[in-house]
């Protein structure tokens, strides 16, 4: 942190780089006396172009392609590719062992994204540690946790995907080779394992300290009857929203805005709306697995929960939920009869929208006769949370004002983190310049 200036009439602070988040940016604050003027998330990381380097690709590469927009979440990116190509070539796979599969495998990117949040990126925020490291040396079981979920997340990913990071057995259609049921039996052990320092996670969540805030954005998730959404669903919201993908465009708008490289979406006539764990939670609590739900109830969350500072326990949950969900999968698992269905190319447009373990990731393609991809669009996460997450950032300035400004700085910076954003992805983060008038 370096104080730029320190007047009477102006202070300014500027933190180079915000720690624990994927990818660079800055935020900007501006304060009159008591009251807060200006806030701006910044996103500078420079655009990686994804969307232009599609066109002119054949419609199978865009699994690939996308899928190293993210290192933690290609999943996310291939399975919304893989949904708008079928979706315009007019293939449904919604049911059967290759929706199964391709479920498990998300459980899989589930497991350790989600667990290399709580643990690696989040829980040094409340044991007020400046990173994973110097936690990990005065608490190395919690830090083991996280490791041991992070790593049986991989070896999911690994054994159904052909490795870790940027799995290349998925493909439009299904997957090139499907496992054995005596293949995915070696994972039960591990996902076992992983599911009680899951319930452990919960617990221990549930104890930390939290300030007491109440936020309400709109809550914009998938929905699936009776399915927790992962990989499948309509868009739907707490305030009537209910729309198929297709119609993302109709109601959602992307805006670039002079402060960030990364574009700023809304709601058409309505503003900022919130995806990830607490619009999941939300929207689908009674979805979740009656294991995940008690544990929920027993670390003191409700059925709702507005509190962003308490996204650690509803990722937590979620935890318990993929890991639940996964071993169920392998449990009732036969072998499809081919490992992917025929998709034939047409000219059309397809959507495809999941669920990233940071929220609803949407994808949006037009293809010509013969598959070439002609357009494509990719909207992630981060996009869709970024003005949320700058009304939070406004709040917790005007709740904290008279903080000095580096215990102001580490309060921001945490409620940026409550929503774990992906800058990489976004970018189609903490430097922190603070003006006090």
């Amino acid at each position: 942190m370096k104080p730029i200036s320190a007047n009477k009439s102006t202070r300014t602070i500027r933190t180079d780089a915000l720690a624990r988040v994927e990818g660079e940016g800055a935020m900007f604050v501006q304060i009159e006396g008591d009251h807060v003027r200006d806030v701006k998330l910044r996103i500078y990381e420079p655009p990686r172009f994804f969307e232009a380097m599609l066109r002119g690709r054949a419609f199978t590469e865009a699994p690939d392609i996308t899928s190293r927009i993210c290192g933690i979440c290609p999943i996310a990116y291939q399975m919304s590719a893989v949904r708008a190509m079928e979706d315009a070539c007019g293939v449904a796979i919604d049911s059967g062992p290759i929706r199964e599969l391709r479920r498990l495998i998300y459980c899989g990117e589930w497991i350790e994204s989600l667990g290399l949040h709580v643990y690696l990126l989040h829980a040094p925020d409340f044991l007020g540690y400046p990173g994973f490291l110097e936690m990990a040396r005065e608490h190395p079981q919690i830090a083991e946790q996280g490791l041991a979920l992070k790593k049986a997340g991989n070896t999911l990913m690994t054994l159904v995907g052909g490795r870790e990071i940027h799995p290349i057995n998925i493909r439009v259609g299904g997957f090139y080779r499907a496992p054995s049921r005596a293949e995915l039996r070696p994972l039960i052990d591990p996902l076992e394992r992983a599911r009680e320092i899951a319930l452990a996670t919960v617990r221990w969540a549930g104890e930390l300290p939290f300030p007491d805030v109440r936020r309400e954005p709109e809550l914009v998730a998938l929905a699936e009857p009776g399915r927790y959404p992962i990989d499948l669903g309509r868009i739907v919201s707490d305030r009537g929203l209910d729309i198929a993908p297709a119609e993302f465009d109709t109601h959602m708008v992307e805006e670039h805005v002079a402060h960030s490289n990364a574009l700023h979406a809304r709601i058409r006539q309505r503003g900022s709306y919130l995806t990830g764990s607490l619009a999941r939670y939300n929207l689908s609590f009674a979805a979740l697995s009656p294991l995940a739900r008690d544990a929920a109830r027993e670390a003191g969350l409700q059925e709702t929960c507005r509190n962003p500072f308490q996204s650690i326990i509803v990722r937590a949950v979620e935890l318990v939920q993929v890991c639940d969900e996964a071993l169920a999968i392998i449990d009732d698992y036969e072998p499809p009869d081919e490992p992917a269905v025929e998709v034939a190319p047409r000219r059309a447009v397809g959507h495809g929208a999941t669920e990233a373990p940071r929220g609803m990731l949407y994808h949006r393609y037009a293809l010509d006769h013969d598959g070439t991809i002609l357009d494509a669009r990719i909207v992630p996460p981060t996009s869709q949370n970024q003005l949320v997450i700058e009304e939070d950032l406004r709040a917790v300035v005007q709740r904290n004002v008279k903080l000095p400004d580096e215990e102001l700085t580490l309060r921001c910076e945490q409620a940026i983190r409550n929503h774990d954003p992906c800058i990489s992805c976004a970018t189609h983060f903490l430097e922190l310049t603070v003006q006090r008038g």
